[in-house]
């Protein structure tokens, strides 16, 4: 039998992939066109790699993160799959999530972004949906809310970041060579990252 950290990564390769020409077809406009591919391609080979029935949330997070950052091109492998590793190394020998536990992850998993791609928050990447998302997340845990509340309006606050890159100029990565041309694209990063935290969202309510 599956185990539960297994299947919500399932859930995010379904969601990936079921989103794969889309990320592609953002990233056609700003980058390389290969974004929706190359992590739908990775996170295939993640749930090969992955033991179906380990429990141990800490390890299959580090597989995950190893997984990704050999099998995904371009900037996105070493990004996703340091994320992942400093998010397993948070969650090391743990079995259950806790709204604590999903703090701190995501909070090791930006720090390994920033770290490894040197970005801050308002250059157009990633980040700009995932610090706003783990800001209310903390906002709404600390008012009371549980986790998979928290998490909803940690996603919808995802989609405000989506909209934002839209507003401002790249200044990291193949995108920030178009100038303010890359001005009114969302940036496929800050998608990927939003879907793969509503497909978090997802797997928890379902449960």
């Amino acid at each position: 039998m599956p185990s539960r950290i297994y299947e919500c990564i399932s859930g995010i390769c379904d969601t990936i992939t079921e989103n794969k020409d889309f990320l592609t077809d953002l990233d056609r406009e700003i980058g390389d066109a290969d974004h929706g591919v190359n992590m739908a391609r990775g996170f295939t080979a993640v749930l090969e790699k992955v033991p179906k029935d380990e429990a141990n949330i800490g390890a299959v997070l580090k597989k995950t993160g190893m997984t990704l950052l050999s099998t995904v091109g371009g900037a996105s492998g070493p990004l996703y799959g340091t994320a992942y590793m400093e998010a397993g190394k948070v969650m090391a020998g743990k079995t259950e999530l806790s709204s604590d536990d999903f703090s701190a992850a995501l909070k090791a998993a930006i720090a390994g972004i920033q770290k490894r791609g040197k970005a801050v928050r308002g250059e157009k990447t990633m980040l700009d949906a995932l610090i706003p998302a783990a800001e209310v997340f903390d906002d709404q845990t600390a008012a009371g809310a549980d986790l998979v509340t928290a998490l909803d309006a940690a996603c919808a606050e995802a989609e405000k970041g989506i909209e934002f890159t839209k507003t401002i100029r790249a200044t990291k990565g193949r995108a920030s060579y178009l100038g303010d041309r890359s001005i009114g694209h969302q940036d496929p990063g800050a998608t990927s990252a939003t879907l793969t935290l509503e497909a978090i969202r997802n797997f928890l309510k379902e449960e």
